[in-house]
């Protein structure tokens, strides 16, 4: 069973048809919709401030998702993927935006709807990136539009591949 803690008289609450692996962890102020994941050895800590995420993210194996005490917030919209092994700390990212495996994305930065971070990239902090974009790189820099094609075949394939992969689960 996932480790979900209280902290601080703050206590994780999920909507409905969550999955949430054995050895995940979810701790204090955390806020999660419906049809949500927390993959093997995930952390989502609401320990120093707070997370919300909307409906149907998924935070695969090995991601954090953290946030700074008295300065930074972390929130994640709709169809939000954060791949394996992935950073998230004091962020605001919108709606259907996948964050590639192993991507950093630090305090202040904002990420609007229908964008990919590629793996591996690093958002340095307060980095705002426009909707319809991929950043790549460390730092992370534009390198192309989101297109059809790419948001079809990869941001919405894998939020909703994700949704499938937990029914297995249950």
């Amino acid at each position: 069973m996932a480790l979900i803690k209280s902290v601080n008289g703050k206590t994780p609450k999920h909507g409905e048809n969550c999955y949430f692996a054995e050895n995940a962890t979810v701790v204090g102020d955390v806020t999660m919709g419906d049809d949500c994941s927390v993959w093997f050895n995930a952390v989502i800590r609401g320990d120093v401030n707070s997370i919300k995420m909307g409906n149907k993210v998924n935070i695969q194996d090995g991601a954090v998702i953290h946030c700074t005490y008295q300065k930074a917030s972390t929130t994640l919209g709709n169809n939000v993927s954060v791949g394996h092994n992935a950073m998230l700390h004091g962020c605001t990212i919108h709606d259907n935006v996948l964050v590639g495996m192993g991507a950093i994305v630090m305090d202040g930065c904002v990420v609007e709807e229908n964008c990919l971070i590629a793996a591996g990239a690093v958002v340095l902090e307060n980095t705002h990136i426009k909707s319809g974009s991929v950043y790549a790189g460390v730092p992370a820099k534009k390198v192309k539009e989101l297109t059809p094609e790419l948001f079809e075949g990869e941001v919405k394939r894998i939020a909703n591949n994700y949704l499938m992969y937990s029914s297995w689960f249950k």
